[in-house]
């Protein structure tokens, strides 16, 4: 009996450890950027809304690359957001009190894609924490909407323009 248990165990520890393998040939990743311009007449301690021209994909042509199609793709989640200022080159995230981006498309409804609360950073790149939403439909669509929502600790004196660099992991059926 005891032997029947063991070789059971061992069974079901092949067969789990196979899936995961599995599922790791069939991921890779998709990175995206967006621009979002923070303009200095933004009101400190309220939030503030700011709407990013409309991401255009590159998911068919990775998809290709990867060897399958948005049909076969039956996962995908955000597993890296980074926030960069680019412009003014010395300016860090001191003036940044929180941040949420939410993403949509025209057929989709809109989600919180990331975010970061109370920051406290003095460095020019901060990560936002990821949620773990499931973002199929909207890597698999031609374009994306990111809105950005911000609340502000100190006055701008001038726009700041910060770069948000996305890394999506996408998992897809063999067949």
């Amino acid at each position: 009996m005891k032997s029947k248990f063991i070789a059971l165990t061992l069974i079901m520890s092949v067969f789990l450890t196979s899936c995961d393998a599995v599922d790791d040939l069939l991921s890779f990743n998709i990175s995206n950027e967006a621009s979002i311009k923070i303009k200095s007449s933004s009101p400190i301690n309220l939030p503030s809304e700011i709407i990013t021209p409309e991401v255009t994909t590159n998911s068919s042509a990775e998809f290709e690359n990867n060897k399958t199609k948005a049909s076969l793709v039956k996962d995908v989640k955000i597993r890296s957001l980074k926030l960069t200022i680019s412009d003014p080159s010395d300016k860090t995230f001191t003036f940044l009190k929180s941040v949420h981006l939410y993403i949509s498309t025209t057929n989709s409804d809109e989600i919180e894609l990331a975010y970061q609360d109370n920051i406290n950073a003095t460095t020019n790149a901060i990560d936002l924490i990821c949620t773990d939403k499931k973002l199929d439909q909207y890597i698999k669509a031609d374009s994306y909407k990111i809105r950005t929502q911000v609340t502000l600790k100190e006055t701008l004196t001038k726009d700041v323009t910060v770069k948000a660099d996305m890394k999506f992991r996408v998992t897809a059926d063999p067949f």
